[in-house]
């Protein structure tokens, strides 16, 4: 049985994930993290009774509870210090938190290897959105002219989304920068912002609306034609097979190990 803390376990996706790790044949539920305490993170989760409270001091619960991997479902500014503290108490962190810059993501691989301890990053755990990416990549290679619409929540709180980041650096991996639209586009934009974001010449477009929950489109144009490919998450169960996935996978890794496709067989 791998040994399991859910960091953010009160928060929606938290509270998600100890109902997933409860069910899960090979994972024990033996810590729960958040800003607020609670008797009992099962029965906060509308689980049952699991005998685990939610407790508030990240550092004190790993030193306590002695769990193998740590998931964070938390927040942007605070996700880099939760994975430093788990890779410090030899504890591996498995991270849908979205928000880590690429330097971040850096000095999270060298703690890892320092720590002897393995980590794992993923912008999103549905397998869907991770087949998007793969998809869009390959795609790109014949019709190198992109944007990218991303949806979300409107709790969400960085933009663009960590899966419409690292869909992007995909893409640029087998395209060309170069800049699409009028050459003088930027001369005409009556509202600064309204072609969205530029990466590599990409434009990238984040909605934030009640409603959704996350959705990503990859728009690709070429003469006289487009494709689009699209993802829809409707429910947050969507994430919990690739969660788990990764909770029982991590501890056999090396170092940091970024994206749920580097698991799939």
């Amino acid at each position: 049985m791998t040994r399991v803390l859910v960091n953010g376990a009160l928060g929606r996706m938290g509270k998600s994930v100890v109902q997933a790790v409860l069910a899960e044949d090979g994972l024990a539920l033996v810590g729960a993290v958040d800003i607020h305490e609670a008797e009992d993170a099962g029965l906060a989760a509308g689980a049952g009774k699991a005998g685990v409270p939610v407790e508030t001091d990240l550092a004190a619960a790993l030193d306590e509870r002695k769990p193998e991997v740590m998931i964070d479902f938390t927040r942007p500014d605070a996700v880099y210090d939760n994975v430093m503290t788990a890779l410090s108490h030899k504890v591996s962190p498995v991270v849908g938190t979205t928000g880590l810059s690429a330097a971040q993501r850096e000095e999270i691989r060298k703690a890892a290897e320092r720590e002897q301890t393995p980590a794992f990053i993923a912008p999103n755990f549905a397998i869907g959105a991770v087949l998007l990416m793969m998809l869009s990549e390959q795609a790109a290679k014949y019709m190198p002219d992109v944007e990218i619409i991303e949806l979300h929540h409107d709790h969400k709180l960085d933009a663009p989304s960590g899966t419409a980041a690292q869909t992007a650096e995909r893409i640029a991996k087998v395209r060309k920068a170069h800049h699409q639209g009028h050459p003088d586009e930027q001369e005409k934009e009556g509202w600064e912002g309204a072609r969205g974001a530029d990466y590599e010449g990409m434009h990238v477009h984040s909605v934030r609306l009640p409603g959704f929950v996350a959705s990503q489109e990859v728009i690709f144009g070429g003469l006289g034609q487009t494709l689009t490919l699209r993802h829809d998450t409707t429910s947050r169960e969507s994430f919990m097979p690739g969660v788990m996935l990764a909770a029982k996978k991590v501890r056999g890794l090396k170092g940091l190990t970024v994206g749920l496709d580097q698991l799939l067989d």
